[in-house]
Parts: C-alpha cells; sequence; structure tokens
C-alpha cells in the first residue's frame, strides 16, 4: 500500500464556505473533501493520510492563534507518518494576510523551505525522501459583503493570482510535481474555502497527478 500525506491549511480540513461567519467552523464530510475524493479515486492501493489545520501558514507564528507555523510542525508529522511514498503540498493561502506582510515571491521562499524539509527527510520508503507533488492554492475571490474578512486579506485577491508563476519556478527547480489549482477551481461564497463542486475537481486531478507520479 502506498502512503500519501497531504498537508495543508483550511481548504486541506474542509471548511465549508458558509460557516466564516459562524462561532466554530463547520467541514465537509469526509466523502465531499478533497483528500476523500483523492483516496475513492486512487483506490485501495492507496492510504490518504489529512493534515490539514485552519488558519495554517508555511513558516510564520500566528500572533492571534497558536501553532499555526507549518514549518515547525511539518518535521513531527513527517516523522509519525513515515514511511510516505508522496506528499502532497498546498499552503500559502494565510500568509495572504496583511499581518504576515509578505510577498508572493516570498510566500513561495516559505513553500520552499517546506518542500526542502520533506525532500530533505528521511521520510519516505527504505528511509529516503518521499517525493513531492506541490499545489499552488486557489485565489482569493471576491469579500465584498464579509468587510471583516476581507481586511485580513486586502491585497490577497491582486496577490493570489501571482503565486502560480512563483510556485511552477520552484517545482521546476526542485524537480518536483505541480499542479496549480487556479486553473481548475475557484473559491466559495467567503472568497476562500472551496464548495463541494470545487472539491471534487481537486480531488479528482490530484488523483490523476498523484497516478502519474506513483503508478501501480
Amino acid at each position: 500500500m502506498k502512503n500519501v500525506l497531504c498537508f495543508g491549511d483550511s481548504n486541506t480540513w474542509g471548511f465549508i464556505p458558509e460557516s466564516i461567519t459562524a462561532p466554530f467552523p463547520e467541514r465537509h464530510p469526509y466523502a465531499v473533501r478533497w483528500t476523500g475524493v483523492l483516496a475513492r479515486e486512487l483506490g485501495s492501493a492507496f492510504r490518504v493520510l489529512e493534515e490539514g489545520q485552519n488558519g495554517r501558514t508555511t513558516v510564520h507564528d500566528d500572533p492571534f492563534a497558536a501553532v499555526r507555523n507549518g514549518k515547525a510542525v511539518l518535521p513531527a508529522i513527517l516523522e509519525s507518518h513515515k514511511p510516505l511514498d508522496l506528499v502532497v503540498l498546498m499552503l500559502g493561502t494565510n500568509d495572504l494576510k496583511t499581518v504576515y506582510g509578505s510577498s508572493p515571491g516570498e510566500i513561495a521562499m516559505g513553500v520552499k523551505v517546506l518542500a526542502q524539509m520533506i525532500l530533505n527527510s528521511d521520510a519516505g520508503i527504505n528511509h529516503l525522501p518521499p517525493k513531492l507533488l506541490l499545489l499552488c492554492p486557489p485565489v482569493i475571490g471576491d469579500q465584498t459583503d464579509l468587510p471583516d474578512i476581507a481586511a485580513k486579506f486586502p491585497n490577497a485577491q491582486r496577490d493570489s493570482r501571482q503565486l502560480p508563476r512563483h510556485y511552477e519556478a520552484l517545482a521546476t527547480s526542485l524537480g518536483c510535481g505541480y499542479l496549480n489549482t487556479q486553473s481548475l477551481i475557484e473559491p466559495g461564497s467567503d472568497g476562500i474555502h472551496l464548495d463541494a463542486a470545487a472539491h471534487a475537481k481537486l480531488g479528482s486531478a490530484v488523483a490523476a497527478a498523484v497516478k502519474s507520479i506513483l503508478p501501480a
């Protein structure tokens, strides 16, 4: 059985867009989440391991919430799930928040730190590094009706559209797999999180990419 780790933020966790103003976020059911779709399409020869967290960044500590720094937790996650055949990495959306002050290029540098941690680890088969599939996250959409949320992401609609060229260049330099989700899907009603239809499209696209990297 091949082990595939999906390391990401709220869109890997399965945050329902309509719950953005609720006291607590609600989560899509497992079968709806893109990781669940991925598992179904890959079949019984694969095991998909979900590691999504709301608010997770690449390398930044959140001043308002504890333990959101992907760099800080990734080594433990790799250790706990090894041996891994492949890691699917999709982070960067939360780095667009104004509190971090990161440009699109700097966000890609944060992703590079995580990618190198994966590719230099012993978390793969026979204590070698696992393979890597890098996903550029979706664009940030219109948040006119959510001014409090929009205030956290004032330039994100513009800057999020600059991410694909940086992520693609990074994937090329690392020699890893790459998928631009912006060419496939758009966020739901809150301009950030994916609805069920987008999860279905993303899960299918990631399944195809995984099969090309890890042929049966």
